[in-house]
């Protein structure tokens, strides 16, 4: 798998037992697939009692370098031999390799139900309607004498269609009309 600078550092910190004893190690991983399956951020995800002694600016390199290896491993349905060889080469040993990959193997299908809830496009445009209103006067009485665009957008996305309503006045249709090369 190709990873960044950053991630790979924080991966070779991970594999540093002079910086993650066992113990340690093994913690981090488990929250950094609990924190990626958790449905809402906790902050106090990283204060366990078995990271007291690890540099905090190091702790965090590690855990967002273990959460990012573990979602491009899940995007690229990586097998035990893909996962094996890039933590090796990483430094990991055999020991920790096996802890990290039996945590992937375990949670694996929940980060893909979750990856694929995320979607992969925009929603397609299957209807449009507008209407020019015209504003004559306000609340105080005075005149403002504005027409604009009520514009409603019929869209579906993954078998769910969705109404996204709005307006706008007739220059900002104009600049977007611009913008597209209309």
């Amino acid at each position: 798998m190709e990873l960044s600078e950053s991630v790979q550092r924080g991966l070779q910190s991970l594999a540093d037992q002079s910086v993650f004893d066992h113990g340690s190690f093994q913690v981090l991983v488990d929250v950094s697939f609990r924190s990626l399956l958790s449905s809402h951020g906790d902050p106090t995800v990283l204060d366990q009692p078995e990271f007291n002694q690890i540099d905090q600016i190091l702790l965090k390199q590690s855990h967002t370098a273990a959460v990012t290896f573990i979602l491009e491993a899940v995007k690229q349905n990586a097998d035990q031999s893909t996962i094996s060889s890039s933590l090796e080469e990483l430094t990991f040993s055999a020991d920790r390799t096996e802890i990290f990959y039996s945590a992937y193997q375990k949670h694996k299908k929940d980060l893909e139900r979750l990856l694929a809830s995320i979607g992969r496009g925009l929603p397609h445009i299957t209807d449009a309607s507008w209407r020019l209103e015209y504003h004559m006067k306000n609340g105080q009485v005075d005149k403002v004498n504005d027409s604009f665009y009520l514009i409603s957008l019929n869209t579906e996305n993954e078998g769910s269609s969705e109404d996204i309503n709005f307006t706008c006045t007739v220059e900002q249709l104009q600049v977007e009309e611009n913008s597209w090369g209309g």
